[in-house]
This record gives C-alpha cells, sequence and structure tokens, in this order.
C-alpha cells in the first residue's frame, strides 16, 4: 500500500511538470494564432470559476440562500460593481436569506 502511495505522487509529480515545462520548450516564439491566444486568456478566469463554484453552493446552510447570492452577485458584477462590493453584498444577500428562511 505505502508503494502506491509513492508512485501516485511520482505521477503527479510528473504530470504538473510536464504541463508547466512543455509550453516552455516547445513554444519559442510569440503566439499570434488569435483562438490560442483567446484559449490562453480565458484559462484563468475559467480555473477560478470552476474552482467557486463548488464552494457557492455550499458554502450556506441552504442552497436556496446560495442560488439567491448566486444570482445577486453576477448582476452585480454584470454592472461593473468591484469585486469587493459584490463580495460584501453577496454575504449580505445570504444572511437576509438564512434570516428569512429560519
Amino acid at each position: 500500500m505505502r508503494h502506491n502511495v509513492y508512485l501516485y505522487i511520482l505521477g503527479m509529480w510528473a504530470i504538473t511538470y510536464l504541463i508547466r515545462v512543455l509550453p516552455l520548450t516547445l513554444i519559442r516564439r510569440e503566439i499570434t494564432n488569435k483562438t490560442i491566444r483567446s484559449f490562453l486568456f480565458y484559462v484563468p478566469y475559467v480555473t477560478l470559476a470552476v474552482m467557486t463554484f463548488p464552494s457557492i453552493l455550499s458554502a450556506t446552510q441552504t442552497p436556496v440562500s446560495a442560488a439567491l447570492a448566486l444570482v445577486a452577485g453576477l448582476a452585480m458584477a454584470w454592472f461593473g460593481m468591484s469585486l469587493f462590493q459584490v463580495s460584501v453584498l453577496c454575504c449580505v444577500v445570504v444572511f437576509v436569506a438564512e434570516l428569512v428562511i429560519h
């Protein structure tokens, strides 16, 4: 069993290393393809969304308050509010929704 743990760690290290090293070694010049540039531009945003979205839905006592805060946050972000304003107002929405529901 202990041998498998080291094998898994080695595998994770190899994959992580290759993901970071291969682009540096294979791409020597500036990327001019619009599709690839667009893809690389949105990778950080998609990664952040994928990591935070499940937490948004499971961080509250009820899924209803989480859904209300998500919708409110999306609307506030759409209208150009800052990240700080959106996060504070989402917390207020969750707080009020949890008071009303319970």
